[in-house]
């Protein structure tokens, strides 16, 4: 984590964005150069309300109202809600059901049956937020600009004198912001450090239970206002005290260094040596059996890898980690306004939170890769789509390199229609 701007073409700055800066501040109470030195992968860090600059604390991006408004008038469906209580899971069937006239369905929440559980000591789990939530929309697309990551957004609403989950770790990093009421925290170092998705705490729950038996790292009560950052691993338990809690967690779902291992083992596929069977009647049980060819495979592994293309494993990195985080969202109807009205004095600009390259594809043509699909475009539209893609607002009748407004409209239009570009 480098620079608080959102990337461009092969993951660059297009423009600072004040809007990272902010939504990374409001999280820490360091200098983001510290953060990422001090405590990024490494250590939990607590910021109080007072040492933020949001003096209204977090109730912005979702107080208790809204939370309210989610489960009772908009028609959420699994798995945009988990419930938990004493901590396990509580059967979707216990709290959804058909929709009513119109929405035949059978996995909408019921209100009613969400107030039982919570009523009952459950937690509820409002999942995916930076899906569905605006203002935690732009915040995640702003944050994960920041951070250079993809993020998801949870609420987690506990009832007073409850506890929804177990003493557990998180194999994702993740922010604690607590929106209202109090909930005491309890953090200890982790069991297995860095543990990838594939190496989650159920596995090795007697460990974490008598870690959690164990002195605290950190034992602190959070109020309105308070962040809390921990990175994957650590064990964490939460209770809600004298009265009902909300708190949001933003999970990072950042990449690893197994990750470079996966995809140059897809990529080692490319390898005949590799690629070859075994000897007729190799007893694969039998230790002796397997040393030589094992030898053999470790050589040829090590050969392989080192001609390994950097170039192969970001492109396989990217259609792994761009569809991850998603741009701004579009208004599709004033979009296709936009498009049916442009001329060349219409203004527009990059869609905010886009990542892209742009590269050259044959002798005449330019790819423009995005998170979802690859764009060709005509050679001689290269410096005009390069101004386009740079963030800045743009007045149509003013990108260079093409002979005329005829052809910048063209080339504008299409951007439009792909939803590369938004109306300044």
């Amino acid at each position: 984590m480098t620079h608080l701007d959102p990337p461009g073409g092969h993951g660059r700055p297009a423009v600072p964005s004040a809007n990272a800066a902010e939504a990374l501040a409001r999280c820490v109470s360091v200098e983001p150069a510290k953060f990422a030195a001090a405590h990024w992968g490494h250590t939990p860090l607590l910021s109080r309300a007072a040492e933020l600059p949001n003096a209204t604390g977090f109730a912005d991006l979702l107080s208790p109202a809204d939370a309210d408004e989610l489960l009772s008038r908009r028609g959420l469906r699994t798995p945009f809600l988990r419930v938990a209580k004493d901590g396990q899971l509580v059967p979707a069937a216990r709290w959804t059901g058909g929709g009513g006239a119109g929405a035949e369905i059978g996995d909408q929440v019921l209100d009613e049956r969400v107030l039982e559980q919570y009523a009952s000591g459950a937690t509820l789990v409002l999942q995916g937020l930076h899906r569905i939530w605006p203002p935690l929309v732009d915040f995640a697309r702003d944050l994960g600009l920041a951070l250079n990551q993809p993020l998801q957004v949870n609420a987690y609403l506990t009832p007073a004198g409850s506890q929804g989950f177990a003493t557990h770790y998180d194999t994702h990093d993740v922010f604690v912001l607590q929106v209202d009421g109090r909930k005491h925290w309890r953090i200890h170092p982790p069991v297995l450090p860095d543990p990838l998705e594939k190496q989650p705490w159920g596995g090795r729950a007697d460990e974490v239970g008598a870690t959690a038996q164990g002195q605290a790292a950190l034992d602190v009560v959070l109020a309105p206002g308070d962040a809390l950052y921990l990175p994957r691993g650590w064990l964490h338990s939460a209770q809600a005290q004298d009265a009902s809690s909300l708190h949001l967690t933003v999970g990072i779902r950042a990449l690893t260094r197994y990750a470079l291992v996966e995809e140059l083992l897809a990529l080692a596929a490319e390898d005949q040596r590799l690629r070859a069977s075994l000897p007729f009647g190799t007893d694969v049980a039998d230790p002796d059996a397997i040393e030589p060819e094992l030898t053999e495979t470790v050589e040829a592994l090590r050969d392989w890898l080192l001609r390994a293309d950097p170039g192969a494993v970001a492109a396989r990195l990217r259609q792994r980690a761009w569809p991850a985080a998603r741009p701004a969202p579009i208004r599709p109807l004033a979009q296709a306004d936009a498009v049916a009205a442009l001329d060349a004095d219409a203004r527009v600009t990059l869609r905010p939170g886009l990542r892209w390259q742009l590269v050259p594809h044959g002798s005449d043509a330019v790819a423009l890769r995005l998170f979802d699909r690859t764009i060709t475009l005509p050679g001689d539209c290269e410096t005009a789509a390069r101004v386009l893609l740079s963030g800045v607002v743009t007045r149509v009748g003013d990108l260079p390199g093409l002979p005329d407004d005829a052809d910048r409209i063209t080339l504008t239009r299409r951007l439009l229609r792909e939803a590369v570009l938004v109306p300044a």
